[in-house]
């Protein structure tokens, strides 16, 4: 060891007998876990609909015979299980805990099914909350799933942290509204992402516009979309937008987005589409890659398209 050594190893390109190989710091799925594909869907403020866009690739998924799984990483203010109307607790096994399936059969964790009222507050400190959020990826036995979708609270502070560091994260998909502050706040986003090698898989904005439902003009309530700007900016390559529409918000409120929202029960000009393209065939030894062959890794065998086309407004 040289006496210049800084003592750390992933800056120097020298080779010694001290040299110490990196450890990952990801930590390992339940053995009765079989997960292809993690996705995050993050913003960098609350308010924006990560988890109504959440539910929806998920709806979207399983209607293309995908089998899903969303881990809400939201631990104080957690909304999946009411989107899809999952009334029930998680029970526990000898191989795990088991996660709540909604109707159409997406399999779900979260902590308000394991609190004993849906109202209940967790007041928890930072590192509880970023523990439970690794007890639901070890701890639960998802089986096969094919994407594993993590909705993930507001920010970037413990959490989202916790989530790169011991998830082997393919992706993220950013959630923004059409407001120009917004433009700072996908940036943290974006930021914290490269800071964890991670790619951005697309930029969703939601509330973008409201369609009348007399006149079917646009009116653009928060203000002109921002969402190709910042595309642009960043150079994301896949972009959508969400209307501000009742019908959508009624149906989360009423625990069927599942049921309703991707289904033609009800008149919609376009149906949510999200396309994931190029199956994921080859499984990560050990559940993980080494970062300097992520950007490669993910060109050769993960490419994602992904939008969503506009809801009509039932009338």
């Amino acid at each position: 060891m040289s006496e210049s050594c800084s003592d750390n190893c992933q800056t120097c390109g020298k080779t010694c007998a001290e040299r110490r190989v990196p450890q990952s710091m990801q930590a390992a799925p339940n053995p009765r876990s079989n997960i292809k594909n993690v996705i995050g869907v993050v913003s960098g403020k609350g308010g924006v609909g990560k988890s109504l866009v959440t539910s929806l690739i998920a709806a979207a998924l399983v209607k293309q015979g995908k089998n899903v799984g969303i881990l809400d990483a939201d631990i104080t203010g957690p909304s999946i299980p009411r989107m899809f109307g999952i009334e029930g607790k998680a029970m526990g096994s000898p191989d795990g805990l088991l996660p709540a399936v909604a109707a159409d059969g997406t399999k779900g964790m979260s902590t308000n099914l394991l609190l004993e009222n849906d109202t209940d507050p967790v007041i928890w400190r930072g590192p509880m909350i970023a523990g439970v959020v690794k007890q639901f990826w070890s701890d639960v036995v998802w089986g096969d799933i094919d994407y594993l979708l993590v909705d993930m609270p507001p920010g970037t502070g413990d959490v989202p942290l916790t989530v790169f560091q011991s998830l082997p994260v393919d992706g993220i998909i950013v959630v923004t509204s059409p407001q120009e502050l917004v433009g700072m706040i996908v940036a943290k986003a974006v930021n914290m992402a490269e800071a964890m090698k991670v790619p951005v898989l697309g930029l969703v904005e939601n509330m973008a516009y409201f369609v009348c439902p007399n006149c079917n003009e646009k009116h653009y309530l928060f203000g002109e979309s921002q969402v190709d700007v910042l595309a642009q900016e960043y150079e994301i390559g896949a972009t959508a937008q969400i209307p501000t529409n009742p019908t959508i918000a009624a149906l989360c409120d009423a625990g069927k987005v599942d049921q309703e929202v991707v289904t033609a029960q009800f008149d919609l000009r376009d149906q949510i589409q999200l396309v994931l393209l190029e199956e994921v065939v080859q499984e990560f030894a050990g559940g993980a890659f080494p970062v300097e062959h992520h950007d490669r890794v993910v060109q050769e065998i993960f490419q994602v398209q992904f939008f969503i086309h506009q809801f009509c407004v039932v009338g």
